[in-house]
């Protein structure tokens, strides 16, 4: 049995990894603010501290035990939503990045994993985007993310060793349906559902690299696993392309739904498009096969259909 801490376990991505870490027979303790997550999402088994890890305060409130590692997954994610209040972003991002680093090294806590972003990259041509590729973010949340990347390499300098898994578009089960600002295939969903069309921000020549939960979560679980995985950077993602506009029609036909997609204004630091090149997962974390994206679309509205 090993102790960890999983920052953001009431949200989408750090519930599920929370889960994943009690059923293999871990401790798990949390930090969420509740801003997009729901208490109820955090699993039984799970402590709890409310507080936001930009909060020194809430840092401090963390049991003292020996941590075998640290998976900070919680922030504001949206790059849309950056651009409201970019003080906010940095502080939830990137200053809670470094006091969870600086309570890495004074608890003698040697591994952090950390949710990295597509985000960082910015304007790519396109082709598959690698890791060593110039980042140039175009959000307040992508320069933020990219500033904790290197906060990440210093604390290397000190023992610590890192990790960053730069998430592409993550869907599944468990994601907020109440954001519509925040997750592509979530928001297309929750607005057939709710509404029988969809009304978009932007263009559907866009095009994504969309990435199911499940793999994401195997991402993280296999860093504990394969050593290589220190200090590296790592895409998680599919490889594949998907235009927008396939993936609103994809949605439409396995809810047994007429397309009627509305489009209407853009969305602030969007990117045109982007998708990964995925050598350093398949080589490092040993993830070669994802979910299509047809059965993760087919898995999650069963899952709404089931929770409505």
């Amino acid at each position: 049995m090993s102790n960890f801490i999983v920052t953001g376990a009431a949200g989408f991505i750090g519930s599920a990894l929370a889960t994943e870490l009690i059923q293999d027979g871990h401790t798990v303790v949390t930090i969420d603010n509740l801003s997009t997550g729901f208490e109820t999402n955090i699993p039984d088994g799970v402590e709890f501290i409310f507080g936001d890890c930009g909060d020194e305060g809430a840092i401090k409130k963390i049991p003292k035990r020996n941590y075998d590692a640290i998976f900070h997954i919680a922030g504001q994610s949206s790059g849309e939503i950056s651009f409201d209040n970019p003080v906010y972003d940095i502080t939830t991002n990137t200053v809670s990045t470094l006091l969870l680093l600086d309570y890495a090294l004074q608890h003698d806590c040697d591994r952090f994993i950390y949710a990295g972003t597509m985000s960082v990259y910015g304007v790519q041509p396109e082709k598959p985007v690698h890791e060593n590729t110039h980042c140039c973010p175009s959000s307040f949340y992508g320069v933020g993310k990219l500033a904790s990347e290197h906060y990440l390499s210093i604390y290397q300098s000190y023992g610590i060793e890192t990790t960053s898994l730069r998430l592409f578009n993550v869907y599944g089960p468990g994601q907020n349906l109440d954001n519509l600002r925040q997750g592509m295939v979530s928001i297309y969903l929750a607005q057939i559902f709710k509404n029988g069309f969809v009304e978009m921000k932007g263009s559907v020549d866009r095009y994504r690299d969309f990435i199911y939960i499940d793999d994401v979560v195997k991402s993280f679980m296999n860093c504990l696993i394969y050593k290589d995985s220190k200090n590296e950077i790592i895409n998680i993602a599919t490889g594949r392309k998907t235009n927008v506009g396939e993936l609103v029609d994809l949605c439409f036909h396995l809810c047994k739904k007429e397309t009627d997609l509305r489009i209407s204004g853009s969305t602030s630091g969007d990117l045109h498009g982007i998708f990964a090149d995925t050598n350093k997962m398949k080589e490092i974390l040993n993830i070669s096969k994802t979910m299509p994206l047809d059965l993760g679309l087919e898995n999650m509205i069963k899952w709404m259909r089931d929770a409505s």
